[in-house]
């Protein structure tokens, strides 16, 4: 990642997570699963910063995420997230998240999520709310 790379996402939204200690695999590596939590549980942190239940009335669900795995992420220290939305569709909205370890990239992911209706099962458009709140939070989709 590229000086000017971090310092855009760097305007990002900061999420601390401490790790677990049985989010280790048998070498000592934060199983790959498990970052996919870590980056759920970033995301409802994210929502639920001012102490509200969630931005989303009903709720969103993961349409897909895709990880790239950039180096070993270790029980100790703490992981630092930078998150922020890249793309918001009518339907649909995309959530980048790069993990830090003491301060070098440790994964880049992307997250599609979706608004659920009422129903619980299908999708809706996204309220002219929920749309002016993740404008609030674009960041470059390249940075």
């Amino acid at each position: 990642m590229t000086e000017a790379k971090s310092e855009n996402l760097a305007a990002a939204t900061e999420i601390l997570l401490q790790l677990r200690w049985s989010d280790q695999d048998a070498l000592g590596h934060v199983n790959n699963a498990r970052i996919v939590t870590l980056m759920e549980e970033a995301r409802i942190r994210w929502t639920r910063e001012d102490g509200k239940t969630g931005r989303f009335e009903f709720g969103t669900v993961v349409a897909s995420i895709q990880v790239d795995y950039l180096r070993p992420l270790y029980y100790q220290p703490e992981m630092l997230i930078r998150m922020g939305i890249t793309r918001i569709g009518t339907k649909s909205f995309s959530v980048r998240g790069i993990g830090y370890q003491e301060g070098h990239p440790v994964f880049d992911s992307t997250t599609v999520m979706v608004p659920l209706a009422a129903d619980g099962k299908s999708s809706r458009a996204l309220s002219e709310f929920e749309r002016v709140w993740l404008e609030n939070s674009v960041i470059d989709s390249h940075a």
